[in-house]
């Protein structure tokens, strides 16, 4: 709701029915709901609140009191710098495997020049926009007049939290909470070709009609490709480093640890293994030798001799690697697994020496469930031979070496393919495919920073709620956002980006660790297909959470968009244009919606759900979600509420958005939270557009000056001094009054320049 100022307290009174609606404005720190000690964490994300006191009265005539506060979030500069930077990691990792994808035909190889060169001024253009970024140290937040500057692009507009605490003399206290940022859209690329949601489909169907010079890979097989080069890059070193582990008990001819370091290497090296089985890596195999220069090399011998020769105690000499894939004249469809195999093999040899090493020093038991593989082949216990005076480590050495290097031979095939695959989608269509990555990487940015904002605010007012935690861990938490945009001219491209940035958050976990240092803001971890979102805790608040938060557990979130457009541009999408974008947005996030509801309902205990079902009839609010929503009726503000109150009796994370998180944002959320005081904390009827009014009062929103512009946020001169002739609120009411306005709008405009 933001850009708003505020340096003085102001107190305004309202007489109505000889009562008075007292309001103070006043400037003060963020308070504490749950002690003094989470403030420290909460002042780490949140800076420049503004805070507003409230006093209504009640149906039973008695007074509530209500505290207003909206504050800006660090995380609107720090989580695109943390994106960014990750961003150029993977893409400088992704171009040095382009460049050691080994000798290529001149069709392909001049097409990888061509990708390279691309990617290495996208990569440029990164790290100048990083620069840039890290030059900012005024505002905490991107005003609604920045938001096409090229430079701030990731920076999601006018991000802030929106709280109200509510203090009733008969009730509990409550406290809501609202995220208020801009629909995250590509405000400087520009809308003319319509957004994000439009232009991948409108590129996945021209790839799929691409001609001869490209291979096509379905956006699924590409997304897997990324997903085994991650894997492959994660546990090579982590192989390695419990072979050496391993190694290192047996220098120090220690059973247990010996025992317990195999285990570990069973473990990922099992996890290395299944990695390979995919069906994309053979095809992928296949595709690349097709892309060698023909008749360049030969089929090398079989590594499978090399693999069992690995066992006995002097191992033939480490596995020659190959540089690239045999050709269709010598190439074996089974070499690949084969080689793969190889590694699994290894492994056994490891285990039977291992059991075999144990048991004659007297352990007497195998090594774990992993022995068992060796037992099923007695030939590879029968083919050791062990001398008792001989060190663990000279008869573990050569296997641990056979090993890594028939590792190495798979990392370098698999690398090489699927590596092959990503050339195919960047080789397409040059630069539209990077600048859709371009594009969809600042919309994402955006979304990302306000969920952090909602997920860390959500964390810090829920962590001493035992039931809350649970569903966090076994269920994850619902995230909805409520949208304001209209379906016609720039909005909708902006709804289309809004959609897919919205729809990426699924790819996002959050890991929650302990803060080791007075530095709590979040670290982001991962790539572009799955990122992880470390959250920094203290010590004393890490230690209240529950056992699977403690131990690492990835925590996940489910985004869900309901879009109605409201202002005056949607009267003309619904009367001359098209509405069928927002209808079927909220369709599919209805589906989603739905789906949460059924695992939570499946998996949280039954005395959990049996509080829910005794205090909120979720099924029925979302029965009535989905009629209304198939309804299709014009401006239907009822899919907003029924949405927003099913989030927050799911203890779900809301958000609000328009073009630019002002106007129509501020006008919904005040609406909001009238009806909150009206419904769950016995507003009196007669005060309901009483206390709307207060808390829209341009004073109570820090005494702007008549000639503030609130679209531009900027300063004009000779500007009417209202700038709706009626009030929001009755607009949404009745598309007629809305057509009044205009055609009043329009006359006085005539009069005023003839």
């Amino acid at each position: 709701m933001g850009e708003i100022e505020d340096g003085e307290a102001d107190h305004i009174t309202t007489d109505v029915q000889g009562q008075k609606c007292a309001l103070v404005c006043e400037c003060t720190a963020p308070e504490s709901v749950n002690g003094k000690d989470n403030l420290p964490f909460l002042n780490a994300v949140l800076k420049n609140p503004v805070c507003k006191l409230y006093r209504f009265p009640t149906s039973d005539n008695k007074w509530m009191r209500i505290r207003e506060q909206m504050s800006e979030s660090i995380l609107s500069f720090h989580i695109p710098k943390e994106l960014i930077s990750l961003h150029i990691k993977e893409d400088l990792c992704r171009n040095q495997e382009l460049k050691e994808l080994g000798e290529l035909s001149p069709h392909w190889d001049n097409l990888r020049k061509n990708v390279l060169t691309h990617c290495d001024q996208m990569v440029n253009m990164y790290q100048d926009i990083l620069t840039e970024l890290s030059k900012e140290t005024g505002s905490s937040f991107k005003s609604s007049s920045s938001k096409g500057e090229k430079t701030l692009e990731f920076v999601p507009v006018n991000l802030h939290l929106q709280r109200m605490h509510v203090h009733s003399p008969d009730l509990k206290d409550a406290l809501y909470d609202v995220i208020t940022v801009g629909a995250p859209a590509a405000h400087f690329q520009g809308f003319k070709n319509g957004g994000l949601r439009k232009l991948l489909h409108r590129f996945e169907m021209e790839r799929r009609n691409t001609g001869y010079q490209f291979i096509y890979y379905s956006p699924e097989n590409t997304a897997k490709a990324k997903e085994v080069l991650s894997n492959i890059n994660q546990l090579q070193p982590l192989i390695a480093t419990h072979a050496d582990l391993l190694l290192n008990s047996a220098s120090q001819h220690s059973p247990d640890s010996l025992k317990s370091s195999l285990k570990m290497l069973s473990e990922k090296t099992e996890l290395f293994v299944h990695a390979f089985k995919d069906q994309l890596v053979r095809s992928a195999l296949l595709a690349l030798y097709t892309a060698r220069p023909g008749g360049v090399l030969k089929k090398p011998p079989s590594p499978k001799n090399s693999t069992e020769e690995s066992c006995p105690q002097d191992p033939s000499p480490p596995i020659r690697r190959q540089d690239s894939i045999p050709h269709h004249s010598d190439y074996d469809e089974e070499e690949w697994d084969r080689v793969w195999a190889n590694v699994g093999k290894s492994l056994n040899c490891i285990i039977a020496m291992v059991d075999k090493l144990i048991e004659r020093d007297g352990g007497g038991e195998s090594g774990g469930d992993s022995s068992k593989d060796g037992e099923k082949d007695p030939s590879l216990v029968d083919s050791i031979i062990t001398h008792p005076r001989e060190d663990w480590y000279e008869q573990l050495y050569p296997l641990i070496l056979s090993l890594k290097d028939c590792m190495g031979e798979v990392v370098n095939r698999a690398k090489q393919s699927l590596t092959f695959v990503l050339l195919q989608e960047l080789a397409y269509s040059l630069p539209q495919c990077l600048m859709l990555t371009l594009r969809r990487d600042i919309v994402f940015s955006q979304a990302l920073a306000g969920l952090v904002c909602g997920f860390i605010i959500k964390l810090h007012t829920s962590l001493h709620e035992p039931g809350f935690l649970q569903q966090l861990h076994t269920v994850g938490l619902i995230v909805q956002y409520e949208g304001l945009l209209s379906t016609y001219s720039d909005e909708i491209g902006m709804l289309e980006d809004m959609a897919v940035g919205i729809s990426d958050l699924k790819k996002v976990a959050f890991k929650i660790i302990e803060a080791k240092s007075n530095d709590v803001l979040p670290v982001i971890t991962g790539r572009r297909e799955h990122y992880v979102v470390e959250v920094k805790l203290p010590a004393r608040m890490f230690q209240a959470l529950p056992l699977q938060i403690k131990e690492g557990q990835l925590l996940r979130v489910c985004p869900v968009l309901f879009n109605v457009g409201i202002n005056e541009q949607q009267t003309f999408a619904e009367r001359f244009g098209d509405v069928s974008l927002q209808e079927s947005i909220n369709q599919e996030n209805f589906e989603l919606l739905k789906e949460y509801y059924t695992i939570f309902m499946e998996k949280m205990p039954p005395d959990y759900i049996s509080h829910f079902q005794e205090q909120n009839d979720l099924k029925g609010l979302l029965e009535n979600l989905h009629q209304n929503i198939q309804a299709k009726k014009r401006k239907n503000v009822e899919i907003m509420w029924l949405a927003a109150t099913i989030c927050r009796k799911l203890n779900g994370i809301r958000f609000t958005c328009c073009k630019s998180a002002k106007d129509r944002t501020s006008m919904s959320v005040t609406l909001e939270q009238c009806s909150i005081l009206r419904d769950e904390h016995q507003l009196h009827k007669d005060f309901f557009i009483r206390a709307l009014d207060c808390m829209r009062s341009r004073q109570s929103q820090g005494a702007l000056n008549e000639s503030d512009d609130p679209e531009t946020g900027c300063l004009t001169d000779n500007k009417p001094t209202s700038r709706h002739f009626y009030p929001v609120a009755l607009l949404l009411v009745s598309s007629h009054l809305l057509v009044v306005w205009l055609i009043l709008s329009l006359a006085l405009l005539l009069a005023k320049y003839q």
